[in-house]
């Protein structure tokens, strides 16, 4: 190539990484505008369903190296042939290992998963833990190869979010966009996971934003179908569940049985999220009781899970022969129930002992039994007017599982793209909407916002609830030196009458103070020694006020934008 030629490519390379290098500071010092934030949004979704894509292949490595089977989706069958000592011990010794990663990388040795990320988006400006987030996910990895009876779609969608935070870290992105491209990368995981792009899109704005704001929707859009594409580049364009049965449904004669079949449903779902709460205070209590270490918890509920699928191998993994097998209407009645029963107390195990994995896989199982048990009843009494038994059991997959998330709009939209049967619609969606409208009025909305609940944050009643928690005292208070500051003396009679606040509280702590009639409330520096505390300021009712109008602004602003 003569150096003339030469010369000019070296230019042009210089100018295009010069240029690439120019646009990434103005996109860190001003941000992405919309068709760069696009660009951004189709990246992040590659990103992120490649790193579906790899979790769900790694599972499925761990499950065929230790349990020796090749087709993971007949793990049970195949586990039945295997010696008892094999299934107790596998689960017990990745309860171990998951024990130590989690102790090790996380302050407080649990598994992040979507209540975290539900939690990030609203308080953090769509940030998450990225370290223990990336712990949590070899974790849960660990969890579903080695016997832990939970879902794949938690850890993938936590996955995802840490994703979306260091790129955020990246570009100094605000809460909206940091928000946004959260969702996108939610969105694109969710989809390469479970080859569902429409209902990967609408569970990160209804289930991780909690909003549909129009701003969101083309870029989550884009790296929803992104995800796809990956899926059905490793996959094909072939569904989780493949229906041999033909699903006819009696319309009007059949509408009062799945309206019941959504109340039931929603019972199951308050009884499989009551079952993990409980669980979860059992093993709390039982650790502090005996002194257990928090890195051999996991080890105990191993050994916990062994022991039940040295009978039931069922409950091993995701459960997908199981699933399959009771929306295909190929169970008995006694089995259904009481595969239901033990796949309940499984995953409550699986929670309670802290391994990881997602809630939405085992809902779904536990959702078909459901609907298998109802329908082969509700077919028995009323034969002559009675449809197919397996829809019964698509219906119970949509109601429980809706149920659990908390989202009737992507969950009915994912069951229909699991299964590719589109002609059911009705009846799954009257279900679904019967066992979400029952199941929030007994726990916090959903299983993830109860977690939260559980956890003192409040997200459930939206952001009126939780906005006065975003902001420290210290951050709206008026130092001494403010020309309309606090008479000093006047705050140190109030602190004599124990009337004060931490400068470290948040405006949550302080505004029930405001209720006796003051207004401002000293705010001070509580010092270690039983030292006098220290006068930093006062909080002035009406700054508060102002405050939290202000971010209530905002927030509506984002969600009707």
């Amino acid at each position: 190539m003569p150096d003339n030629d030469r010369s000019y490519i070296s230019r042009q390379l210089d100018m295009a990484v010069s240029s690439c290098r120019d646009g990434l500071v103005h996109i860190r010092k001003h941000g992405p505008g919309q068709v760069q934030f696009w660009f951004i949004a189709l990246a992040v979704g590659i990103v992120a369903g490649f790193a579906a894509i790899f979790f769900r292949k790694g599972v499925n490595s761990l499950q065929t190296f230790l349990y020796g089977t090749e087709d993971v989706r007949l793990l049970h069958s195949f586990a039945q042939s295997l010696p008892w000592y094999m299934i107790l011990i596998i689960p017990i010794c990745g309860g171990l290992v998951v024990g130590l990663i989690l102790h090790n990388f996380t302050r407080d040795a649990r598994a992040r998963s979507v209540a975290d990320v539900i939690h990030g988006a609203a308080m953090h400006d769509g940030r998450v833990e990225t370290r223990a987030g990336l712990a949590s996910a070899l974790a849960s990895m660990i969890t579903l190869g080695t016997g832990g009876s939970s879902g794949r779609e938690g850890p993938v969608v936590h996955l995802a979010a840490v994703i979306s935070t260091w790129v955020n870290r990246r570009m100094h992105a605000d809460g909206i966009t940091g928000r946004d491209l959260l969702g996108c990368a939610v969105a694109a995981a969710v989809s390469a996971s479970f080859n569902a792009p429409i209902a990967g899109a609408l569970f990160a704005l209804e289930v991780v934003l909690r909003h549909f704001a129009v701003h969101a929707f083309a870029p989550i859009v884009i790296a929803s179908a992104a995800g796809t594409v990956i899926n059905r580049l490793e996959f094909g364009g072939v569904t989780e569940f493949t229906l041999t049965t033909v699903n006819e449904v009696q319309f009007y004669q059949e509408m009062p049985a799945y309206l019941l079949l959504g109340l039931v449903c929603g019972l199951v779902a308050v009884a499989l999220m009551k079952a993990i709460f409980w669980a979860d205070d059992f093993g709390n209590h039982i650790q502090e009781r005996t002194g257990l270490p928090r890195w051999l918890r996991p080890a105990v509920a191993g050994a916990l899970l062994g022991g039940i699928a040295i009978w039931y191998p069922h409950i091993i993994g995701v459960g997908y022969e199981t699933t399959f097998l009771a929306m295909d209407g190929q169970l008995f009645l006694r089995d259904a129930i009481v595969f239901a029963v033990i796949k309940t107390i499984a995953v409550a195990v699986t929670m309670a002992g802290r391994m990881g994995g997602g809630v939405f896989s085992p809902s779904l199982m536990i959702g078909a039994l459901t609907g298998l048990s109802f329908g082969l009843i509700a077919t028995s009494v009323f034969p002559e007017v009675s449809g197919s038994i397996s829809l019964y059991a698509l219906a119970g997959t949509g109601a429980v599982a809706a149920a659990v998330l908390g989202a009737p709009i992507s969950t009915t939209l994912i069951v229909f793209e699991l299964t590719g049967d589109w002609q059911t619609g009705l009846a799954v969606m009257v279900a679904v909407s019967m066992s979400t409208a029952l199941a929030s009025k007994i726990v916090d909305r959903s299983f993830f916002l109860s977690q939260l609940e559980r956890r003192n944050i409040h997200l459930a009643a939206g952001p009126q609830a939780y906005l006065l928690a975003m902001f420290r005292v210290n951050g709206v208070m008026r130092p001494p030196d403010h020309p309309r500051a606090a008479s000093e003396e006047v705050c140190w009679d109030m602190i004599g009458d124990g009337v004060y606040v931490d400068a470290t509280a948040t405006l949550e702590a302080a505004m029930p103070l405001f209720e006796a009639g003051v207004q401002f409330i000293p705010v001070v520096s509580l010092n270690k020694n039983a030292a006098p505390p220290e006068l930093l300021g006062a909080l002035f009712h009406v700054d508060a006020l102002k405050a939290y109008n202000r971010a209530l602004a905002a927030t509506a602003a984002e969600e009707h934008s």
